[in-house]
């Protein structure tokens, strides 16, 4: 007598987590030390490598040192944030610029790093 045996194999449960908040703070800078030691000691070629990173030109941040208000790195926020569906106001992004430059440039880095190499759990158990 042959008995018939149905196998099972369990399927993976993928889960992708999207967020529209920033997945590090504007202080966080310590959540990836390499980029942070750079953006210190060398923040005119940080800013540079971010925004060819963001694709957009690379000397475009240089243009940050002829205003009151860094206009390049107000618009390479707001473009990140929207790129990524990040809630937020344009007038945040004027104030986290002009007081928070530095800061600013490594949270758009950390963002861009995270959004690009995103991590996905897989559950073979479900």
């Amino acid at each position: 007598m042959s008995e018939k045996r149905i196998v099972t194999q369990p399927r993976p449960f993928i889960t992708s987590i999207v967020s529209n908040q920033w997945t590090s703070g504007i202080c966080g800078c310590f959540q990836d030390l390499p980029q942070c030691c750079f953006a210190f000691w060398c923040l005119p070629c940080f800013t540079c490598k971010t925004a060819h990173e963001a694709g957009e030109c690379l000397c475009l941040p240089l243009l940050d040192a002829f205003g009151v208000i860094p206009p390049m790195t107000t618009a390479l926020r707001v473009s990140v944030r929207q790129r990524y569906g990040i809630e937020g106001t344009v007038c945040n992004d004027c104030v986290y610029a002009c007081f928070c430059g530095p800061c600013t440039w490594c949270q758009i880095a950390r963002e861009i790093k995270t959004r690009s190499n995103p991590i996905t759990f897989v559950n073979m158990a479900a």
